[in-house]
């Protein structure tokens, strides 16, 4: 019998989205509104592309809408973001970006970063630590000022870092050296460096670059890509054909998405 109607979604919905620029790539509608029929709650995700020009208008507009319950921030606008909240949790705070926004009270909404979080939970789920392992990291942006952040609070033995904004990485570096951490600014490298990670857009969609400029990599080299689309991205192409233990960008949004579904309050 041919049904006319789906069952997780009506007129009593509450309606949550991400906003990007691109959007095409994201793959939280389909995960987030899947954790939310998991968990029994009448919500459904969507994708909002929102271009640069339009971000305070249009996202103060959906902040108006009664039955939004927050939103999820991608790129370019984790730190255009930090505007919308009336509270910023700690961790936001710390890193000068966020990815999220819920309800906080019926005037209200609070603000936090989940990136971080979910990249390590990433790579605890395959068993690989932080601790005692030196770190590259390239990009600075919301998403990398969060992996850093969470990162060093994991102790690993140094952590270089790469940004073509040479402000934001600097400043970025100062706010880790504070948790007593060995941190350097320049190029990325491969040698002498046990996890590498990319935090960049670079190698999104139909980008077939590489954020490094290398034709092979050491094979001990633990690689992780934040990008989401395509999961398999150029680098870790690279990564894998020579042998390196990849984590991808799904798998850190795996270990957030929990997390900011309990930060929505469902």
């Amino acid at each position: 019998m041919e049904h006319d109607e789906v069952g997780f979604v009506s007129g009593r919905s509450r309606l949550y989205g991400i906003v990007g620029h691109p959007i095409t790539q994201v793959r939280s509608p389909e995960m987030v509104t899947a954790e939310f029929v998991k968990r029994g709650h009448h919500g459904i995700f969507v994708p909002f592309h929102v271009e640069p020009d339009d971000f305070e208008a249009s996202t103060r507009a959906l902040l108006r809408m009664p039955n939004l319950g927050g939103l999820v921030f991608t790129i370019p606008y984790k730190q255009r973001a930090m505007a919308l909240a009336t509270r910023i949790e700690p961790n936001a705070q710390t890193v000068g970006a966020i990815n999220a926004l819920a309800r906080d009270g019926n005037e209200g909404w609070k603000g936090e970063i989940f990136d971080g979080l979910g990249c390590v939970e990433a790579f605890r789920r395959r068993g690989i630590g932080f601790a005692g392992k030196r770190v590259t990291l390239i990009g600075a942006g919301g998403a990398g000022s969060a992996i850093a952040v969470a990162i060093a609070h994991e102790k690993p033995a140094s952590m270089r870092m790469f940004d073509l904004n040479s402000r934001r990485v600097e400043d970025l570096a100062a706010r880790i050296r504070h948790l007593a951490i060995e941190v350097e600014v320049g190029m990325p490298v491969i040698e002498d460096c046990d996890i590498l990670l990319n935090a960049t857009p670079t190698g999104m969609l139909e980008d077939q670059r590489s954020p490094v400029a290398a034709e092979r990599l050491p094979p001990s080299l633990v690689v992780f890509d934040a990008i989401v689309m395509p999961e398999t991205t150029t680098l870790l192409a690279l990564a894998e054909a020579c042998g390196c233990v990849t984590v991808r960008g799904r798998e850190m949004m795996r270990g957030q998405i929990a997390r900011i579904v309990d930060f929505f309050g469902v």
